[in-house]
């Protein structure tokens, strides 16, 4: 089968189109002809050693992936050869077969198209495992997204309008904040890029604290970097703070501020979660495809690449200037 490969430690430059065996699936996974592979941060970082894992070499990147099932190991009875599956593999999306556990595997609908399945299960799961699992958002609450126009920001926006409430979308551009309004969000701030100073983080505290008078309950931060102590300076007494992701980089936080406002910073590891609690992933699955056929939530797909431009898409989202997800179309 063809795939593209990470050969060796670094960027979306080294990575290279090959030729490799088929994978075989063992008793507890099923086989898939890939159709789609959603784009995610990780995969920026899989490739460079950055992740939370590190698989042999070579190794084709790609963590979420739709597609037909063409066989199963002998232990799997509830997923059958020919079901349209969306499936969380952490790597080896994409090519044109991987073998993913039986357990990390959601059957969908005909009616879903595999490009939307595969942009599903990783922003919508994280975002909503993060709002509802971690955080506990209740309706009225005051929701901020850092990176309201990525992946997992522009999910949490839609998700935080579905749990009903009150949103405020921040991103780096006028562009991308009105992407999220678009999207269901109630209001948005514009914030600059970084490196800080002293007095432009002051500047930037300020600016959060405008745009939410009376609080945040709950900040979504996929960002990192110093705009997480500038938005936890604007948290309401009891909130919470999700720790998402970094691509700013790992924040220092004083935790004064968490003992003065008496909040929580709470971490989010979604990709643990699925592997340690399947039972509790599957039931999220299927309430977010509800979500879906209800049109409460949609994937919203900027760009498709061909799987050979596969290295072109991981370089466009780790620059940051993604809007929404961005597709790998296998077949």
């Amino acid at each position: 089968m063809r795939a593209l490969l990470s050969a060796k430690i670094g960027g979306p430059e080294t990575l290279v189109m090959d030729e490799v065996p088929d994978p075989v699936p063992s008793a507890d996974e099923v086989l898939i002809r890939v159709k789609a592979c959603g784009v995610n941060f990780p995969d920026t970082l899989i490739i460079e050693d950055k992740y939370q894992f590190r698989p042999s070499r070579p190794f084709s990147p790609g963590g979420e992936v739709a597609g037909v099932v063409e066989s199963v190991g002998k232990d799997v009875s509830r997923i059958r050869p020919g079901d349209r599956v969306i499936a969380w593999c952490i790597w080896g999306g994409m090519a044109e077969k991987v073998a993913a556990k039986a357990t990390n595997c959601v059957p969908f609908p005909e009616q879903m198209p595999f490009d939307e399945a595969s942009a599903l299960i990783v922003t919508y799961g994280t975002s909503y495992y993060a709002l509802k699992n971690r955080a506990g958002l209740l309706p009225g609450e005051t929701l901020i997204v850092l990176g309201a126009a990525g992946g997992v920001g522009l999910a949490a926006v839609e998700l935080g309008k579905a749990l009903e409430a009150r949103v405020f979308a921040a991103a780096s551009s006028e562009e991308k904040v009105a992407f999220a309004k678009a999207h269901g969000a109630d209001s948005g701030i514009v914030y600059p890029r970084g490196p800080f100073d002293k007095n432009d983080l002051r500047e930037l505290s300020a600016l959060f604290k405008q745009a939410c008078p009376g609080g945040a309950n709950v900040i979504f931060d996929a960002v990192g970097g110093d705009y997480a102590e500038a938005a936890l300076r604007s948290i309401a007494r009891g909130g919470r703070l999700l720790v998402v992701g970094f691509p700013a980089g790992i924040p220092k936080l004083p935790l004064n501020l968490v003992l003065l406002k008496s909040c929580q910073i709470v971490g989010v590891f979604w990709a643990d979660w699925v592997e340690t609690r399947p039972m509790e992933f599957e039931v999220s699955a299927r309430e977010l495809l509800e979500l879906y056929a209800r049109r409460a939530i949609k994937p919203v797909i900027s760009r498709r690449f061909p799987l050979g431009e596969g290295a072109k898409a991981i370089e466009l989202l780790a620059a940051r200037s993604a809007i929404g997800k961005i597709v790998v179309m296998v077949d």
